[in-house]
């Protein structure tokens, strides 16, 4: 135990004083508080440019339906055939040329927009909501029914809105949203299956370097393989777990400071972030506190605990396997054909995951879930749908035994393979050599 340990302290301050791994770890938090933060920092800033878009009417009809606002400003030229559109676009006053070529209620692709460089979004939405509306007043006006207009503006505020909520064993009632649910376990799972994938990767590279510079051959002298492969798996891990935990802490702090100094208040934050003022809508208003609503009656710390425990119990796993095909191979060239059965599983396992979300409590979630090399990922996808807790316990139980069982495989064949040279290794060569451990 103490020799693990010795590997594990080795393996941990080795990676922890990289610059690599400093940097990686003070670049995260920003990269993650900026996509939070200035998302919303955008949305709140107002376009202070005022475009200028001319219009060329040919019906005479649609002057009062293009009004201008603080943003956009109509100038109608009166009708032209000879207009030069190149010349107007090309003025310095006109951003686009907006050219009506007949009744748009007759036909309304008799419409154009012509500029000398890339139109945004804003002007085309602010010239299509303006004449639909317009058209459409016009479309009921051509009816002659009397209040229809009212009638129909009535007809459009009917929202039907559904408040979901759980019941729990108690009785007692807790506000939920699948489209929460689903961020939160997507989010889970693309984190453990990139720490999976990175850290489980960086276990392979670490035993190949030190097979090819001959380092093992000294290490092994003083320690049995398997204490070194488990040493440098649990180091390594440690090393993710620290990542992981420093990027969550700092991402925290990041985003209070960014929001104090941006925002000036929590709530105003996420409010701006949606792009809109609270207090002038209540609808809003209302909506965003269901939110917070539904953050409150969340169980954190129980969503914390299983993620850190598939995200542990996923990269043991993996990092055995990976471990295993250091030291069966001399270069990484050579990794290709032994990676990529590990890899399948991996993969394999997001696409279910967003299966899972659709159908969380289906055949096709629940077997993924309790498969070792595809749980970790699968039933963290899962559990903010309300797994019943049986599965969650035997999805647990099963990752532990396999845990011991890949570890028992992996120790096997590095026992042999850590000391293997110049020697084209294949599955049958393992396997041999695994059977070979047990005599």
């Amino acid at each position: 135990m103490d020799k693990i340990l010795l590997v594990l302290q080795r393996e941990y301050l080795t990676r922890v004083k990289k610059k690599s791994f400093i940097i990686m770890t003070a670049l995260g938090p920003l990269l993650f508080a900026a996509m939070m933060v200035v998302p919303g920092w955008l949305m709140s800033m107002d376009d202070k440019k005022d475009k200028v878009v001319a219009v060329d009417d040919a019906t005479g009809f649609y002057e009062d339906a293009l009004k201008s606002d603080q943003n956009i400003t109509y100038k109608f030229l009166g009708h032209n055939d000879a207009t030069d559109k190149n010349a107007v676009v090309t003025q310095e006053i006109y951003d686009a040329l907006l050219v009506i070529e007949g009744d748009l209620l007759q036909n309304p692709s008799q419409l154009r927009l012509y500029s000398d460089g890339q139109i945004t979004m804003d002007v085309t939405n602010n010239i299509k909501n303006q004449l639909n509306n317009f058209l459409r007043d016009k479309k009921l006006e051509s009816y002659d029914i009397e209040g229809i207009k009212e009638k129909i503006a009535e007809v459009n505020q009917i929202h039907v809105n559904i408040d979901t909520v759980r019941l729990d064993e108690d009785g007692s009632e807790k506000r939920n949203s699948a489209e929460f649910a689903m961020v939160i376990g997507m989010v889970s799972a693309l984190l453990i299956y990139l720490f999976m994938l990175i850290y489980g990767t960086q276990v392979m590279r670490g035993v190949i370097e030190e097979k090819t510079n001959r380092i093992v051959e000294v290490i092994i002298s003083s320690v049995k393989p398997f204490q070194l492969m488990m040493g440098k798996i649990v180091g390594i891990g440690l090393v993710a777990l620290t990542q992981f935990l420093l990027w969550v802490g700092l991402t925290v702090a990041i985003v209070f400071v960014m929001q104090a100094f941006v925002f000036g208040g929590g709530d105003a934050m996420a409010m701006q972030q949606a792009g809109i003022d609270a207090g002038s809508n209540p609808e809003v208003q209302s909506k965003f506190n269901d939110i917070m609503g539904i953050i409150g009656d969340l169980n954190i710390a129980s969503l914390f605990g299983f993620f850190l425990f598939y995200f542990i119990g996923g990269y043991l796993i993996y990092s055995t396997l990976f471990a295993a095909i250091g030291s069966a191979i001399d270069n990484e060239t050579e990794t290709q054909q032994f990676v990529m059965p590990v890899m399948i599983p991996i993969i394999l396992s997001i696409y279910v995951a967003m299966a899972a979300m659709q159908n969380p409590h289906g055949d096709l979630a629940f077997w993924f879930s309790m498969i070792p090399l595809t749980s970790p990922v699968v039933m963290m996808a899962r559990i903010p749908f309300d797994v019943p807790a049986w599965e969650i316990i035997l999805s647990m139980f099963i990752m532990m035994v396999s845990f011991v069982f890949f570890t028992w495989f992996a120790g096997r064949v590095y026992r042999t393979g850590i000391l293997m040279y110049g020697k084209k290794v294949s599955y049958k060569e393992i396997w041999k050599w695994f059977i070979q451990a047990g005599k």
